[in-house]
Protein backbone atom coordinates (compact mmCIF):
# COMPACT_ATOMS: atom_id res chain seq x y z
CA UNK A 1 0.00 0.00 0.00
CA UNK A 2 1.42 3.44 -0.85
CA UNK A 3 2.68 5.42 2.15
CA UNK A 4 0.35 8.29 1.35
CA UNK A 5 -2.80 6.10 1.18
CA UNK A 6 -5.42 7.16 3.74
CA UNK A 7 -5.64 4.89 6.73
CA UNK A 8 -8.99 3.42 7.71
CA UNK A 9 -10.24 4.85 10.95
CA UNK A 10 -10.22 2.35 13.79
CA UNK A 11 -13.77 1.78 15.01
CA UNK A 12 -14.01 1.31 18.75
CA UNK A 13 -16.97 -0.72 19.95
CA UNK A 14 -19.72 1.52 21.28
CA UNK A 15 -19.48 2.13 24.98
CA UNK A 16 -21.93 0.12 27.03
CA UNK A 17 -23.89 2.01 29.64
CA UNK A 18 -22.74 1.26 33.16
CA UNK A 19 -25.47 -0.51 35.06
CA UNK A 20 -26.47 1.01 38.35
CA UNK A 21 -26.81 -1.05 41.49
CA UNK A 22 -30.55 -0.95 41.01
CA UNK A 23 -30.24 -2.29 37.45
CA UNK A 24 -27.97 -5.10 38.57
CA UNK A 25 -30.37 -6.02 41.35
CA UNK A 26 -33.19 -6.20 38.80
CA UNK A 27 -31.13 -8.42 36.49
CA UNK A 28 -30.12 -10.62 39.42
CA UNK A 29 -33.80 -11.04 40.32
CA UNK A 30 -34.58 -12.07 36.75
CA UNK A 31 -31.73 -14.60 36.85
CA UNK A 32 -33.03 -15.97 40.16
CA UNK A 33 -36.49 -16.44 38.64
CA UNK A 34 -34.98 -18.35 35.72
CA UNK A 35 -33.03 -20.59 38.11
CA UNK A 36 -36.23 -21.32 40.05
CA UNK A 37 -37.76 -22.90 36.94
CA UNK A 38 -35.00 -25.55 36.88
CA UNK A 39 -36.90 -28.19 38.94
CA UNK A 40 -39.93 -27.83 36.68
CA UNK A 41 -37.87 -28.00 33.50
CA UNK A 42 -36.21 -31.15 34.85
CA UNK A 43 -39.64 -32.64 35.66
CA UNK A 44 -41.11 -32.02 32.21
CA UNK A 45 -38.04 -32.59 30.02
CA UNK A 46 -38.74 -35.40 27.56
CA UNK A 47 -42.44 -35.47 28.48
CA UNK A 48 -45.41 -34.98 26.16
CA UNK A 49 -47.76 -32.08 26.86
CA UNK A 50 -51.04 -31.68 24.96
CA UNK A 51 -52.46 -28.15 24.73
CA UNK A 52 -55.99 -27.44 23.56
CA UNK A 53 -55.75 -23.98 22.04
CA UNK A 54 -58.96 -21.99 21.78
CA UNK A 55 -61.00 -19.03 22.95
CA UNK A 56 -59.67 -15.48 23.10
CA UNK A 57 -56.08 -16.75 22.97
CA UNK A 58 -56.74 -17.53 19.29
CA UNK A 59 -58.16 -14.08 18.53
CA UNK A 60 -56.12 -11.46 20.41
CA UNK A 61 -52.95 -10.70 18.42
CA UNK A 62 -50.68 -10.30 21.47
CA UNK A 63 -51.95 -13.53 22.99
CA UNK A 64 -51.44 -15.36 19.68
CA UNK A 65 -47.81 -14.23 19.54
CA UNK A 66 -47.11 -15.10 23.18
CA UNK A 67 -48.74 -18.52 22.78
CA UNK A 68 -46.53 -19.35 19.80
CA UNK A 69 -43.41 -18.25 21.69
CA UNK A 70 -44.45 -20.28 24.75
CA UNK A 71 -44.82 -23.40 22.60
CA UNK A 72 -41.39 -22.87 21.05
CA UNK A 73 -39.81 -22.29 24.46
CA UNK A 74 -41.30 -25.58 25.69
CA UNK A 75 -39.70 -27.36 22.76
CA UNK A 76 -36.31 -25.76 23.38
CA UNK A 77 -36.23 -26.87 27.04
CA UNK A 78 -36.97 -30.48 26.08
CA UNK A 79 -40.78 -30.67 26.37
CA UNK A 80 -42.74 -32.28 23.52
CA UNK A 81 -45.86 -30.15 22.90
CA UNK A 82 -48.83 -31.25 20.79
CA UNK A 83 -51.39 -28.58 19.89
CA UNK A 84 -55.08 -29.30 19.26
CA UNK A 85 -57.06 -26.24 18.23
CA UNK A 86 -60.65 -25.16 17.94
CA UNK A 87 -62.13 -22.53 15.66
CA UNK A 88 -65.83 -22.12 16.39
CA UNK A 89 -65.94 -18.31 16.02
CA UNK A 90 -64.03 -18.44 12.73
CA UNK A 91 -66.42 -21.12 11.41
CA UNK A 92 -69.39 -19.02 12.47
CA UNK A 93 -68.09 -15.96 10.62
CA UNK A 94 -67.51 -17.93 7.43
CA UNK A 95 -70.95 -19.56 7.57
CA UNK A 96 -72.52 -16.14 8.05
CA UNK A 97 -70.58 -14.74 5.09
CA UNK A 98 -71.86 -17.63 2.94
CA UNK A 99 -75.44 -17.19 4.24
CA UNK A 100 -75.47 -20.66 5.80
CA UNK A 101 -77.48 -20.78 9.03
CA UNK A 102 -75.96 -22.28 12.17
CA UNK A 103 -78.00 -24.47 14.50
CA UNK A 104 -76.86 -25.81 17.86
CA UNK A 105 -78.19 -28.62 20.06
CA UNK A 106 -76.73 -29.15 23.51
CA UNK A 107 -73.86 -26.83 22.57
CA UNK A 108 -72.95 -28.86 19.46
CA UNK A 109 -73.15 -27.42 15.95
CA UNK A 110 -75.55 -29.36 13.74
CA UNK A 111 -73.37 -30.14 10.71
CA UNK A 112 -74.91 -30.91 7.33
CA UNK A 113 -72.84 -31.45 4.17
CA UNK A 114 -72.48 -27.76 3.29
CA UNK A 115 -71.57 -26.87 6.86
CA UNK A 116 -69.01 -29.70 7.01
CA UNK A 117 -67.32 -28.34 3.89
CA UNK A 118 -66.98 -24.94 5.59
CA UNK A 119 -65.80 -26.49 8.86
CA UNK A 120 -63.06 -28.41 7.10
CA UNK A 121 -62.06 -25.44 4.96
CA UNK A 122 -61.79 -23.09 7.94
CA UNK A 123 -60.22 -25.46 10.47
CA UNK A 124 -57.79 -27.30 8.19
CA UNK A 125 -57.13 -24.76 5.46
CA UNK A 126 -57.09 -21.51 7.42
CA UNK A 127 -56.90 -21.71 11.22
CA UNK A 128 -54.51 -24.66 11.31
CA UNK A 129 -52.05 -23.06 8.91
CA UNK A 130 -52.14 -19.74 10.74
CA UNK A 131 -51.11 -21.47 13.98
CA UNK A 132 -48.39 -23.44 12.20
CA UNK A 133 -47.08 -20.22 10.66
CA UNK A 134 -47.01 -18.41 14.02
CA UNK A 135 -45.02 -21.22 15.66
CA UNK A 136 -42.58 -21.42 12.76
CA UNK A 137 -42.03 -17.66 12.76
CA UNK A 138 -41.35 -17.84 16.51
CA UNK A 139 -38.47 -20.26 15.83
CA UNK A 140 -40.18 -23.65 16.03
CA UNK A 141 -40.86 -26.37 13.47
CA UNK A 142 -44.57 -27.12 13.27
CA UNK A 143 -46.63 -29.21 10.88
CA UNK A 144 -50.41 -29.01 10.55
CA UNK A 145 -52.57 -32.14 10.51
CA UNK A 146 -56.20 -33.12 10.36
CA UNK A 147 -57.67 -36.48 11.30
CA UNK A 148 -57.43 -37.53 7.66
CA UNK A 149 -53.63 -37.36 7.61
CA UNK A 150 -52.38 -40.89 8.19
CA UNK A 151 -55.87 -41.71 9.53
CA UNK A 152 -54.77 -39.81 12.63
CA UNK A 153 -58.29 -39.47 14.12
CA UNK A 154 -60.67 -42.37 13.50
CA UNK A 155 -64.19 -41.25 14.26
CA UNK A 156 -67.80 -42.35 14.20
CA UNK A 157 -71.08 -40.47 14.07
CA UNK A 158 -72.03 -39.04 17.45
CA UNK A 159 -75.42 -39.95 18.84
CA UNK A 160 -77.14 -37.44 21.09
CA UNK A 161 -80.07 -38.48 23.27
CA UNK A 162 -81.98 -35.99 25.43
CA UNK A 163 -83.47 -37.67 28.48
CA UNK A 164 -87.01 -36.90 29.60
CA UNK A 165 -88.69 -37.88 32.86
CA UNK A 166 -92.03 -38.78 31.31
CA UNK A 167 -91.11 -39.82 27.76
CA UNK A 168 -88.57 -41.93 25.89
CA UNK A 169 -85.23 -40.22 25.15
CA UNK A 170 -85.28 -37.85 22.17
CA UNK A 171 -82.64 -38.87 19.61
CA UNK A 172 -81.08 -35.82 17.97
CA UNK A 173 -79.48 -36.11 14.54
CA UNK A 174 -76.44 -33.81 14.60
CA UNK A 175 -75.46 -34.61 11.04
CA UNK A 176 -71.72 -34.97 10.48
CA UNK A 177 -70.73 -34.48 14.12
CA UNK A 178 -68.46 -37.23 15.34
CA UNK A 179 -66.67 -38.61 18.35
CA UNK A 180 -63.21 -40.12 18.58
CA UNK A 181 -62.83 -43.88 18.20
CA UNK A 182 -59.03 -44.05 18.19
CA UNK A 183 -55.86 -42.02 17.65
CA UNK A 184 -53.08 -43.25 15.35
CA UNK A 185 -50.16 -42.39 17.64
CA UNK A 186 -47.53 -43.54 15.13
CA UNK A 187 -48.15 -40.43 13.02
CA UNK A 188 -47.51 -38.13 15.97
CA UNK A 189 -44.51 -40.08 17.26
CA UNK A 190 -42.87 -40.00 13.83
CA UNK A 191 -43.16 -36.22 13.62
CA UNK A 192 -42.07 -35.62 17.20
CA UNK A 193 -39.12 -37.95 16.70
CA UNK A 194 -37.59 -35.46 14.26
CA UNK A 195 -38.33 -32.41 16.38
CA UNK A 196 -41.62 -31.33 14.78
CA UNK A 197 -44.51 -29.85 16.77
CA UNK A 198 -47.84 -31.36 15.59
CA UNK A 199 -50.77 -28.96 15.26
CA UNK A 200 -54.06 -30.86 14.95
CA UNK A 201 -57.39 -29.71 13.52
CA UNK A 202 -60.32 -31.61 15.12
CA UNK A 203 -61.65 -33.21 11.95
CA UNK A 204 -61.97 -37.01 11.96
CA UNK A 205 -62.73 -39.72 9.43
CA UNK A 206 -64.40 -43.13 9.62
CA UNK A 207 -63.50 -46.38 7.88
CA UNK A 208 -65.72 -45.45 4.92
CA UNK A 209 -64.01 -42.09 4.43
CA UNK A 210 -66.81 -39.97 5.89
CA UNK A 211 -65.61 -36.73 7.46
CA UNK A 212 -66.73 -35.58 10.91
CA UNK A 213 -66.61 -32.36 12.89
CA UNK A 214 -65.42 -33.23 16.42
CA UNK A 215 -65.31 -31.16 19.59
CA UNK A 216 -61.71 -29.95 20.03
CA UNK A 217 -61.70 -30.61 23.79
CA UNK A 218 -62.65 -34.23 23.13
CA UNK A 219 -59.90 -34.61 20.53
CA UNK A 220 -57.33 -33.08 22.90
CA UNK A 221 -58.36 -35.48 25.68
CA UNK A 222 -58.20 -38.48 23.36
CA UNK A 223 -54.77 -37.47 22.03
CA UNK A 224 -53.44 -36.90 25.57
CA UNK A 225 -54.66 -40.31 26.73
CA UNK A 226 -53.39 -42.13 23.63
CA UNK A 227 -49.96 -40.47 23.88
CA UNK A 228 -49.76 -41.03 27.65
CA UNK A 229 -49.15 -37.30 28.04
CA UNK A 230 -47.92 -36.02 31.37
CA UNK A 231 -50.22 -33.01 31.17
CA UNK A 232 -53.25 -31.79 29.25
CA UNK A 233 -53.92 -28.05 29.25
CA UNK A 234 -57.30 -26.70 28.15
CA UNK A 235 -57.21 -22.96 27.39
CA UNK A 236 -60.53 -21.28 28.08
CA UNK A 237 -62.01 -17.79 28.54
CA UNK A 238 -62.63 -18.24 32.28
CA UNK A 239 -60.19 -18.48 35.24
CA UNK A 240 -60.92 -22.21 35.63
CA UNK A 241 -63.68 -24.27 37.24
CA UNK A 242 -65.83 -22.06 39.48
CA UNK A 243 -67.99 -23.15 42.41
CA UNK A 244 -71.61 -22.12 42.95
CA UNK A 245 -70.42 -18.77 44.38
CA UNK A 246 -68.16 -18.13 41.36
CA UNK A 247 -64.96 -18.75 43.30
CA UNK A 248 -62.10 -20.58 41.58
CA UNK A 249 -61.64 -24.23 42.53
CA UNK A 250 -57.85 -24.64 42.31
CA UNK A 251 -57.78 -28.45 42.51
CA UNK A 252 -60.23 -31.33 42.04
CA UNK A 253 -59.95 -35.08 42.07
CA UNK A 254 -61.77 -37.01 39.38
CA UNK A 255 -64.37 -38.02 41.99
CA UNK A 256 -65.01 -34.40 42.99
CA UNK A 257 -65.20 -33.35 39.33
CA UNK A 258 -67.77 -36.06 38.59
CA UNK A 259 -69.84 -35.01 41.60
CA UNK A 260 -69.66 -31.36 40.51
CA UNK A 261 -71.27 -32.34 37.21
CA UNK A 262 -73.91 -34.56 38.83
CA UNK A 263 -74.88 -31.95 41.45
CA UNK A 264 -75.04 -29.10 38.94
CA UNK A 265 -72.16 -27.15 40.50
CA UNK A 266 -70.84 -26.60 36.98
CA UNK A 267 -73.00 -25.88 33.97
CA UNK A 268 -72.94 -24.89 30.33
CA UNK A 269 -69.72 -25.31 28.37
CA UNK A 270 -67.75 -26.33 31.46
CA UNK A 271 -69.58 -29.69 31.60
CA UNK A 272 -68.07 -31.13 28.37
CA UNK A 273 -64.67 -29.74 29.39
CA UNK A 274 -64.83 -31.54 32.73
CA UNK A 275 -66.00 -34.74 31.03
CA UNK A 276 -63.01 -34.46 28.70
CA UNK A 277 -60.74 -34.01 31.73
CA UNK A 278 -62.19 -37.08 33.42
CA UNK A 279 -61.70 -39.22 30.32
CA UNK A 280 -58.09 -38.01 30.05
CA UNK A 281 -57.06 -38.70 33.66
CA UNK A 282 -58.85 -42.05 33.67
CA UNK A 283 -57.05 -42.79 30.40
CA UNK A 284 -53.63 -42.30 32.00
CA UNK A 285 -52.89 -38.56 31.88
CA UNK A 286 -51.27 -37.54 35.16
CA UNK A 287 -52.99 -34.16 35.50
CA UNK A 288 -55.31 -31.96 33.48
CA UNK A 289 -55.39 -28.19 33.84
CA UNK A 290 -58.21 -25.85 32.82
CA UNK A 291 -56.53 -22.48 32.54
CA UNK A 292 -57.39 -18.95 31.49
CA UNK A 293 -56.11 -18.42 27.96
CA UNK A 294 -56.65 -14.66 28.34
CA UNK A 295 -53.62 -14.55 30.66
CA UNK A 296 -50.41 -13.97 28.73
CA UNK A 297 -47.99 -16.94 28.90
CA UNK A 298 -50.60 -18.93 30.84
CA UNK A 299 -49.09 -22.30 29.91
CA UNK A 300 -45.66 -21.30 31.23
CA UNK A 301 -47.20 -19.90 34.42
CA UNK A 302 -48.97 -23.19 35.02
CA UNK A 303 -45.99 -25.40 34.29
CA UNK A 304 -43.01 -23.45 35.61
CA UNK A 305 -44.24 -21.62 38.72
CA UNK A 306 -44.98 -23.07 42.18
CA UNK A 307 -48.55 -21.80 42.48
CA UNK A 308 -49.76 -22.30 38.90
CA UNK A 309 -53.07 -20.94 37.66
CA UNK A 310 -56.52 -22.32 36.86
CA UNK A 311 -57.97 -25.63 38.04
CA UNK A 312 -56.09 -28.91 38.12
CA UNK A 313 -57.88 -32.26 37.90
CA UNK A 314 -56.12 -35.38 39.12
CA UNK A 315 -57.08 -39.01 39.40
Amino acid sequence: MPHDAPKAAFAYPPAQPVKSGRDLAHEAERARMIIETLPYIREFAGQTIVIKYGGNAMIDENLKQSFAKSVVLLKYVGVNPIIVHGGGPQIGLMLKALNIESHFRQGLRVTDGATMDVVEMVLVGKVNKEIVNLINLAGGRAVGLSGKDGMLIRAEKKELAIESADAPPEIIDLGMVGEVVSIETGVLKSLMGVGIIPVIAPVGVDDLGNTYNINADSVAGAVAAAMRAKRLHLLTDVPGVLDSEKNLIPSMTSTVAFEAIERGVVSGGMIPKLRCCLEAVLGGVEKVHIIDGRVENCVLLEMFTPCGIGTEITR
